[in-house]
C-alpha cells in the first residue's frame, strides 16, 4: 500500500476519519500544528499497529559493506524491519486504514509532510490488508526479536540508514 503519484497517505487504525484537522502530535519534535502524511517511500514504516515499536534499515550510498554484511547477514532484501515478539500477533491482526491525500496542501519537513490546514480524504480510507504479507510483496525483510536493543544499538553505530518509530514501547524503552 503506497501512495500513487500526486498523493500522499495518512495510516491509521480509525476508519471514521472524516477531516484531518492539523495538531502537535504527542511525539512531535516541534511546537507547530499539523496534518502529517507520508511518501511512497516511508509508507513502509507505518505497516504496523500505530503503537508498535520498529527498527528499521536500509541500505544507503554511504553504507560500507561490512556494515552491509553485519547488519543485514545473508539476506537479499535491501531494507530491514524489526519488531519485538510481543507485538507479532497485534500485527498479525490490526487493521489498519490508508487515507488517501492529494500532496497540494503539503509541504516536506524531514522525512514527513505536513499540511498547516485541515484535508479532507481523497475518498473513504482503504484497509491496508495482510501487514505481514505487505513486507514480503515489498521485499522487505521482517524479523522478530525478544529485545529491539541489541540490534538497534548496532544499526544506529553502523553506515546503514534507519529509522525508529515508538521505541518507547519496546520491551526495554530505547
Amino acid at each position: 500500500m503506497r501512495p500513487v503519484p500526486g498523493e500522499l497517505l495518512h495510516f491509521s487504525e480509525d476508519p471514521a476519519i472524516a477531516v484531518f484537522r492539523p495538531h502537535v502530535a504527542a511525539t512531535a519534535r516541534q511546537p507547530d500544528a499539523h496534518v502529517w502524511a507520508v511518501d511512497a517511500q516511508h509508507a513502509p514504516s507505518y505497516w504496523f499497529p500505530r503503537q508498535c515499536p520498529r527498527a528499521m534499515a536500509w541500505i544507503g550510498p554511504g553504507t560500507t559493506a561490512g556494515d552491509r554484511e553485519r547488519i543485514f547477514g545473508a539476506t537479499a532484501a535491501g531494507r530491514i524491519h524489526v519488531i519485538e515478539y510481543a507485538w507479532l500477533s497485534a500485527l498479525a491482526t490490526t487493521t489498519v486504514y490508508a487515507y488517501r491525500f492529494d500532496a497540494a496542501p503539503f509541504r516536506q519537513l524531514d522525512v514527513a509532510w505536513v499540511a498547516d490546514e485541515m484535508v479532507t480524504p481523497l475518498g473513504p480510507p482503504e484497509p491496508v490488508g495482510d501487514l505481514i504479507a505487505l513486507h514480503d510483496d515489498a521485499d522487505i525483510e521482517l524479523r522478530v526479536v525478544n529485545d529491539l536493543r541489541p540490534w538497534w544499538s548496532a544499526v544506529i553505530e553502523s553506515t546503514v540508514e534507519f529509522s525508529g518509530i515508538r521505541l518507547r514501547n519496546a520491551r526495554h524503552q530505547l
